[in-house]
């Protein structure tokens, strides 16, 4: 019956990107429309009555009659809310809380109405319209997909309202939708065990040959799924054989017996998945599913960085970015595949950009979407139905182009995320355009890298640790570091300056293997879903990669 509905849903996605393109060529004017509705909406809510926000009529009077906040503005809020408090920031009564990862920054509640998850709904249908055009443009076909978020809440509020990550909150509210998109049954999402979880998320996938992509919020997470699958494929194929699911799986037994339920043997695509394992000495998905035709992950920022080891699992699969989007809202939509700008959602939020010159300023000037200018970058604040108002969500983005009269914009890197030895700044948009780049000079995929200051030198200097492959060696590791150096000083003229004479040389640190495994350990036990789990390639902690052992610590000439 799903795959039956599916080519329905297609063409429905379709007409949705449809429409988003009918409203791009009129983004000013839907942009006001959309401003005047959330005003309107919310003009008798506490926040609203606050503000007055019912005398509010122009874009202009609502930027000088509100101020921009941060989320320490809205945490009182959000903590009454989750005490049951209605009409505080929303009309609209708050049926989920999300509780954002906190892998940077500090954890945040974040309401959703059944109004704003609408809104998700209806960019999550425009992004499938765009992909599927896409990939008939490419003679390939749309269909089921693999994923592995979790499902499961952490709990209930004193108020009454579920609370968790973001993900459960989409999933759980649009169950129908989700069963017409994906090779895996929900329940699947639902085991608390994240080996688990994705275990049995290939199993149930690997049952249809006719699975034709994966999803995932990050790229890091697709190469962890492509990592199960080449471990436990014989696992695999044998529960596939048997048509028992893996006794030594962590499982509930009541959601243990609820998806045996679900599962029984396929012995004929088990012998295919074993006589192609037998053959090629591994499972990837390019092997297990012959027509799969997509990965859609997250764009920008340090995605490139592992999309560097895509190719071992995915060969030149097209990778389509989707939606770019955070817990409080979404931003924009990607309009094809293989490319990192994505369209301003004019639909999903009313937005205002910060240019550089009042990144310092308290209440800056701000540009509408329509006023940005190709090439530069910009601090994105947005207005929704979720209750947020000018609301600083510390991305920055590039704006690359125009697509109609709505902008194309690249996420660059978050807002505070630097290290800086003297004044330089570094991001982490320079140090994952610098480890790109050498690990293409010297054809070596890492495992994953972090850069740090040291905590004995003044100024301080760079160390650089990074983790090798299995079978990857590093034959010259100090011809390695001087090129992050001189790549270093390409990406970041500030740096450059400053290394002539304050800032010591970097160090290279060679991490022992497993070591940003015990990493993502430790981030998991402070409670960030592994689902949400966002890695740090630089930090201003200098304890972060504490009692890891470095195998060799590697210096340039110049600092014998």
């Amino acid at each position: 019956m799903a795959n039956l509905l599916l080519p329905i849903l297609t063409a429905v996605a379709r007409r949705a990107k449809t429409n988003f393109e009918q409203k791009i060529r009129h983004t000013e004017s839907v942009q006001a429309q959309f401003l005047q509705g959330v005003l309107r909406s919310h003009q008798d809510t506490e926040y609203g009555r606050q503000y007055h926000l019912h005398e509010i009529n122009t874009i202009d009077g609502f930027r000088d009659r509100v101020p921009i906040l941060p989320y320490s503005s809205y945490e009182p809020y959000c903590d009454r809310i989750a005490n049951g408090e209605p009409n505080l920031l929303t009309a609209d009564p708050v049926v989920y809380l999300t509780l954002t990862s906190g892998s940077t920054g500090k954890k945040k509640l974040i309401p959703t109405t059944r109004r704003s998850q609408n809104i998700v709904r209806q960019a999550t249908l425009t992004s499938i319209g765009f992909l599927s055009t896409a990939l008939r443009q490419q003679n390939l076909q749309f269909g089921k997909i693999l994923l592995a978020n979790s499902a499961q809440t952490w709990g209930r509020t004193q108020g009454g309202i579920d609370y968790g990550p973001s993900s459960a909150g989409v999933l759980r509210m649009d169950k129908l939708l989700y069963k017409q998109l994906f090779a895996n049954p929900y329940e699947t999402l639902q085991a608390a065990d994240s080996l688990a979880r994705h275990y049995l998320c290939l199993l149930f996938a690997l049952r249809d040959r006719s699975t034709r992509g994966t999803i995932a919020n990050f790229p890091m997470l697709i190469l962890r799924t492509c990592n199960y699958l080449e471990r436990y494929a014989p696992d695999l194929i044998r529960d596939l054989e048997t048509g028992e699911i893996a006794p030594w799986l962590e499982l509930d037994p009541g959601l243990r017996d609820r998806l045996q339920s679900q599962f029984s043997a396929f012995p004929r695509r088990a012998a295919e998945l074993k006589a192609i394992f037998k053959s090629e000495g591994k499972l990837t998905p390019k092997l297990a599913w012959s027509d799969f035709s997509f990965v859609a992950t997250a764009r920008g920022g340090t995605s490139d960085f592992y999309f560097e080891r895509f190719p071992a699992y995915f060969e030149d699969t097209p990778i389509f970015g989707a939606v770019y989007s955070s817990a409080e809202g979404i931003f924009s939509i990607y309009p094809d595949i293989n490319t990192d700008s994505s369209v301003l959602a004019v639909e999903s939020c009313f937005f205002e950009f910060i240019p550089e010159d009042q990144w310092e300023v308290e209440q800056p000037k701000t540009l509408l979407s329509t006023e940005v200018k190709v090439g530069e970058r910009y601090r994105i604040l947005i207005t929704n139905y979720s209750g947020f108002y000018r609301y600083d969500i510390g991305d920055v983005v590039e704006v690359t182009g125009f697509y109609e009269t709505a902008p194309l914009l690249v996420f660059r890197y978050r807002r505070g995320g630097f290290i800086s030895s003297t004044t330089e700044k570094t991001t982490e948009f320079h140090v994952t355009q610098v480890m790109q780049a050498v690990q293409q000079e010297f054809n070596l995929p890492l495992e994953d890298f972090c850069f740090l200051l040291s905590d004995n030198d003044f100024p301080a200097r760079y160390l650089v640790n990074i983790e090798l492959l299995p079978d990857y060696p590093l034959e010259n590791p100090q011809a390695f570091l001087a090129s992050c150096d001189r790549k270093l000083q390409e990406v970041n003229t500030h740096y450059e300056i400053s290394r002539r004479d304050a800032i010591p040389p970097p160090r290279l640190r060679i991490l022992s293997p497993g070591s940003f495994a015990v990493i993502r350990q430790r981030q998991l036990q402070k409670g960030i879903p592994d689902s949400q789990l966002k890695f740090p390639h630089i930090t201003e902690d200098r304890y972060f990669l504490k009692d890891l052992v470095v195998q060799k610590e590697v210096k340039l000439l110049e600092d014998y």
